[in-house]
């Protein structure tokens, strides 16, 4: 997961971990600031594993939007 964050995750407690966790997120794009605490709270609490797989997915759906906004602004989304 470290080689996909841009500052490596501090080595600290839970509560570190968690913030290092939203971090990584906003450093990749995530808008955060609208959500409650309470879904804050749920995004601090994801693995290691859960984290890396929320990102790649970030990066795909990423990667896909340039080609489906095009479409969907060229063909008046009547395609999709």
């Amino acid at each position: 997961m470290s080689e996909r964050l841009e500052e490596p995750l501090a080595a600290g407690g839970p509560d570190d971990r968690g913030d290092d966790t939203l971090r990584a997120l906003e450093i990749h794009g995530f808008g955060l600031a609208a959500l409650t605490e309470e879904q804050r709270q749920v995004l601090r609490d994801l693995s290691a594993e859960e984290l890396e797989l929320v990102l790649d997915l970030k990066d795909r759906l990423d990667e896909a939007g340039p080609e489906v906004q095009a479409h969907s602004e060229i063909a008046g989304g009547a395609l999709f």
